[in-house]
């Protein structure tokens, strides 16, 4: 009995050793655990009615932050310095874990704190060439003291934040992976935008077109890749001229190559993610001013993407959203314009062969003689692990992200990357992309626009205007490369200097229009422009459907009013399914098919062309068409050892409307010749399998919500921080364009005036703390298509039922 008193003591010591211990991937659960330290802290009450004030040192004045009903900032400072000091701050208290953990994404640090599961992503993003596209843009931005202001300014909220934490304050995710956030640097926030150059303007087809070229040849190519579509509504309106005389054109060089390469992996071609914007003159409108909408697509994650946040100062009043870690408002207005962004998805991402003088890599061939390579030597921390060293060469061209045999075979986001080749790509160039928000966000007509996009560089996007001018207008603008028509449409040989981009696209003969005659302008991601466009863009765009819808709708509207722009907003009609599915249905053999297959094909027949949540129409539609594509084209295109490009959408639904014999039908691996009614009958009987098989045997339960998923999933992949499935239509082919895990990041609708009004919404919410009540508080409205009035605060409207606390920040003398 005497030993028990010592055993207790031993068992509780033991206990306490191994809860403050990390074990494999778990954190040190005494301390996760701990009711004063841990992860109990994280539950947020709600403060409404409440006045705070807080001493912080940095500032220059006093500033005031009023919180509407859904904690979204509405901040008042005396002097830019200020503004952007407090814009940081309160960023960092809502968003802290997120900011840090998507820089350390794209800085190649996510194995310091994941572990060795993260090490091939880390070297992905650092054989890129993230690193050195943020240091360029770094020092760049440095060259202009305004901007350098601006974001040390909100760098410097940002730490004043994190210096007043203690542990038992960091966020729930610090908690779980056991880490301590890191103070913030300017280039922190150069590599979030670079980031977002990965997301949008990483694309390469080049390889799986080379070898698809290497194996059929330039006139199968020419047939089925060709340099414009069978179907198009581009961006800027047919028939619109050109304000500028073009450059000359580079000459396609006589010596260009496409060299087939190996690969290891065959990975399915995958549609953008979509995002729209559009806006109408005040001669449609209803109010007799304009209105402008966007809702930019993208991977749906908690915490949001976005962060929304009103500026107010000397010389800005704006409001919108912004990514947090980047300074001002990305997408919005202010008391005079109001503007919106879709990516263009221009061929801005090339890949040059690099013939090495030998096995060490120091020099390679160009031209007729030999030039330096750079090597670089990434240092990769790997919690748990020794420290990786990855040596990177650098030519003229860019990295080479892969040498022979270097590429990992389990990682797919390396898939499409030729082996031996460097990457000529936008986003390495020097770059002030942040000024042209901080100069939009100023904007009060349509030459400060203009001016401001100036400034802008990667990742290219659509930028769509309205002003109480009554001025509207849509610009794809970036950095465009100067290249011969077909550039970088294959590999390129990097030892022929006429391989090389012969400069750029002057920005102002990016493709433009301003208030053109059919009163309205839009994007979807579709072609900038028409074939009178003189400059070589890109060879494939997202497809024309839903830029034809948004058009069709436009133009069908006279008096339109906020109300009719947020339901095209959630129009889920598809003008690919009016397209195909008759098609499909008249090439179908009934006496090839089952009861329960007559009983689908008869939904489809009757089904509205719409894909909303509840029909199962889009469901069996949907999955048959695919199975069509795959079946007239993966015999020959898809091969794992050599995998290939497979013909656009576009290209298949020519095939099946405007050839009935084509050779594509057969089947090159059955010792019988198959036509396309048997291609298409067979397609619905292996759809119907499958979709008993993924759904169950009722049709009744095949509701394309629950046949699709959607999703909104934690950043980190973090179970139990993301939503349920979410009974949501839409697809890829409408406007609502939302798939399993992408969607409208943010949707929001400008009226235009004297008086501004506004609406917005995003899936998520303001708070990235899951025990907040604001981390998740939009959602539901969200998935209804729902859009909130947004509170547009003004000077002296301080009494306004919608604030609901003041925080007022003060200066230590």
């Amino acid at each position: 009995m005497r030993l028990r008193p010592v055993l207790l003591s031993m068992a509780t010591l033991l206990a306490i050793y191994l809860l403050d211990h990390q074990w494999g991937t778990l954190p040190p659960l005494g301390r996760f655990l701990d009711p004063f330290q841990g992860f109990w802290q994280q539950a947020e009450p709600q403060k409404d009615n409440k006045t705070e004030n807080l001493t912080l040192s940095g500032l220059r004045d006093e500033v005031i932050i009023r919180f509407d009903e859904y904690r979204i900032p509405h901040i008042e400072a005396k002097n830019n310095y200020d503004l952007y000091f407090a814009q940081g701050y309160i960023t960092a208290r809502d968003r802290l874990w997120q900011m840090d953990f998507q820089s350390r994404v794209a800085s190649g640090r996510l194995s310091e704190v994941i572990g060795e599961k993260a090490l091939e992503l880390d070297k992905y993003h650092r054989r890129l060439g993230l690193g050195y596209a943020a240091r360029k843009m770094e020092a760049y931005v440095r060259q202009d003291p305004q901007m350098t202001q601006v974001l040390e300014a909100y760098a410097a909220g940002i730490n004043t934040y994190i210096s007043g934490l203690k542990p038992r304050d960091y966020p729930l995710e610090f908690k779980l992976l056991n880490y301590a956030p890191e103070p913030w640097k300017l280039i922190n926030s150069a590599y979030l935008l670079k980031l977002m150059s990965v997301t949008l303007a990483s694309a390469s087809n080049d390889a799986y077109l080379s070898n698809a070229l290497a194996r059929f040849g330039p006139d199968v190519i020419k047939d089925l890749f060709p340099n414009y579509p069978r179907r198009e509504d581009p961006i800027i309106p047919s028939g619109t001229t050109w304000d500028f005389t073009p450059l000359p054109q580079p000459d396609i060089p006589p010596s260009r190559r496409s060299n087939p390469v190996e690969q290891t992996q065959a990975v399915d071609s995958e549609e953008g993610i979509g995002s729209n914007n559009w806006a109408m003159s005040g001669s449609k409108t209803r109010s007799g001013l304009p209105l402008l909408a966007n809702d930019p697509h993208l991977e749906l994650t908690l915490p949001a993407i976005w962060y929304q946040v009103q500026l107010t100062g000397p010389d800005v009043n704006v409001n919108g959203v912004t990514i947090p870690g980047s300074p001002g408002v990305i997408i919005g207005f202010n008391e005079n314009v109001a503007w919106g962004v879709t990516n263009v998805g221009s061929d801005v991402l090339d890949w040059y062969q690099i013939q090495f003088q030998d096995e060490k890599r120091k020099a390679y061939r160009f031209g007729d003689s030999f030039r330096p390579t750079r090597m670089v030597i990434e240092k990769i921390a790997v919690k748990g692990k020794k420290t990786v060293s990855d040596t990177v060469w650098y030519t003229h061209h860019g990295p080479v992200m892969y040498g022979k045999g270097e590429k990992p075979k389990t990682f797919p986001k390396a898939a499409n990357i030729p082996e031996g080749h460097a990457a000529r790509w936008v986003a390495h160039l020097p770059s002030n992309d942040i000024k042209t928000f901080y100069v939009l966000n100023r904007a009060r007509n349509y030459a400060d626009y203009q001016a401001a996009l100036r400034h802008y560089v990667a990742p290219a996007q659509n930028f769509v205007f309205a002003s109480k001018d009554n001025d509207i207008g849509i610009t794809p603008n970036g950095y465009f490369p100067l290249k011969w028509r077909g550039q970088g449409k294959f590999l390129l040989d990097g030892s022929q200097p006429e391989n090389d981009w012969s400069g750029r696209i002057p920005v102002e003969h990016n493709p433009t229009v301003k208030n053109p005659p059919r009163g309205f302008v839009s994007s979807a991601n579709q072609f900038s422009a028409d074939t009178t466009y003189p400059y070589y863009l890109h060879w494939e765009f997202s497809g024309y459907e839903r830029g034809a819808q948004i058009n069709r709708q436009l133009a069908k509207l006279s008096k339109a009013t906020p109300a009719d722009f947020q339901a095209l907003q959630n129009d889920n009609y598809s003008i690919h399914a009016e397209n195909v599915r008759d098609i499909l249905v008249k090439n179908t053999s009934l006496p090839m098919l089952s009861p329960l297959e007559k009983e689908c094909l008869a939904i489809v027949t009757k089904w509205s062309l719409r894909y909303d949540a509840q029909e199962i129409g889009p469901t069996i539609f949907d999955n048959w068409y695919n199975q069509v594509a795959r079946d007239i084209w993966f015999d020959e295109f898809s091969d794992t050892d050599y995998p290939m490009a497979v013909p656009s959408r576009d290209r298949t639904v020519a095939l099946l409307a405007e050839e009935e014999t084509s050779r594509w039908y057969d089947n090159i691996s059955t010792p019988e010749k198959e036509t396309k009614e048997k291609i298409v009958t067979l397609a619905l009987k292996k759809t119907v399998d499958s979709l008993q098989i993924a759904l169950g045997e009722k049709i009744d339960t095949w509701s394309w919500g629950v046949a699709k998923g959607t999703q909104i999933q934690h950043l980190a992949r973090i179970n139990g921080l993301g939503t349920a499935t979410l009974h949501v239509g839409g697809s890829k082919t409408c406007v609502n364009a939302i798939s399993r895990f992408n969607g409208p990041s943010w949707r929001m609708v400008i009226s235009v005036g004297d008086v501004t009004h506004a609406m917005g919404l995003y899936p998520g919410g303001q708070s990235g703390n899951p025990g907040s009540v604001h981390y998740d508080d939009q959602v539901d409205s969200w998935a209804k298509g729902e859009l909130h009035p947004l509170f547009f605060y003004r000077q002296g409207g301080s009494d306004s039922p919608r604030i609901r606390q003041t925080l007022t920040l003060k200066t230590k003398n």
